[in-house]
């Protein structure tokens, strides 16, 4: 048997009240997706407004899978930037322009897309000569700095972190090589950063999933998007691009979030043999309307001291 249907009258009523699709979406056992649909048609067939729907917080859904944190965005941005491989002493152009951009748009959310940390010195790959690494405690005090300034200027933004394969040698390393101490404070990455809710992947309106990494190669984008039938945000590659993708359930997008770090830095001249990579440093720009995603846009770096966002160049 199916579940009863709503009459518009008190579907109409439980927007004006509840105001939330989540909670309505959970009422009704139907998605949220559903909701702002019926909502929309509403609307327009009676050529009224209802009004916003969450319009001053962003809800989080920890999911029965608890490695995916769900926000419900109705009308807002949430920046997402990933592969920073903070580096002790550095501090790169798209990490500025970062903080400037969260300062003038104030996103509802703010979604640290993997890598993070880089892990240097307990990396798979053998030593080359004689490089020198920074060490776990100088490199975790640098992530700390450099997430604790984008965390101050996001002010009530909720933060996520979806772990990335760089992220992930802290804990494989420990959990090799010290067994005895799972469980102990300190021994996780997120327990670190308490500000940042750690997860797989955040879904956003039950359309958008962000999570580090999902298909490889040049296409990436395109097929993360054709496979998992969701507009998909992804770091990994470090190619910060965007690729439409339409066909009968509507449009989406396949996004590639960049590096912000510098792809000639310290943490990739050597694995590289400072060879030419197709990789670009910025990050994405997601923004909301009525549940909505329009066109993801990217924020790219174009020099030392230059960012180009919107066509416009900006100094940083």
């Amino acid at each position: 048997m199916g579940l009863p249907v709503t009459s518009e009258e008190e579907f109409l009523r439980l927007c004006r009240e509840v105001r939330s699709t989540t909670l309505i979406a959970q009422k009704l056992g139907i998605s949220q997706r559903n909701v702002l649909a019926r909502k929309r048609r509403i609307e327009q067939r009676r050529g009224i407004d209802i009004g916003e729907m969450n319009a001053q917080r962003v809800e989080v859904i920890h999911a029965r899978h608890s490695a995916t944190i769900t926000l419900n965005v109705e009308n807002g941005i949430v920046v997402v930037f990933s592969d920073a491989h903070y580096w002790p002493g550095l501090v790169t152009t798209a990490h500025r322009a970062l903080l400037k951009v969260i300062d003038g748009l104030k996103p509802r959310a703010v979604i640290c897309n993997g890598d993070a940390f880089d892990g240097a010195a307990i990396s798979r790959f053998p030593r080359i000569g004689w490089d020198k690494k920074p060490s776990v405690k100088d490199e975790l005090r640098t992530v700390t700095e450099r997430l604790e300034e984008i965390r101050q200027t996001a002010g009530r933004a909720h933060l996520t972190w979806p772990l990335g394969n760089h992220d992930a040698r802290f804990e494989t390393r420990l959990a090799q090589s010290a067994p005895e101490f799972e469980g102990v404070s300190g021994f996780h990455l997120k327990d670190h950063f308490p500000e940042w809710g750690p997860c797989w992947a955040t879904r956003i309106n039950q359309d958008v999933v962000v999570k580090h990494r999902l298909r490889g190669g040049i296409h990436a984008t395109h097929n993360n998007t054709l496979n998992s039938g969701l507009t998909t945000v992804t770091g990994h590659l470090h190619q910060l691009k965007v690729t439409p993708f339409s066909d009968y359930r509507g449009r989406r997008f396949g996004v590639d979030t960049g590096t912000l770090a510098d792809p000639g830095g310290p943490q990739f001249i050597d694995y590289t043999e400072a060879g030419p990579v197709n990789w670009a440093s910025g990050f994405a720009v997601l923004t909301f309307h009525k549940g909505v995603l329009l066109p993801p846009e990217l924020v790219e770096k174009m020099d030392e001291d230059h960012i180009v966002f919107r066509g416009t160049v900006i100094p940083v």
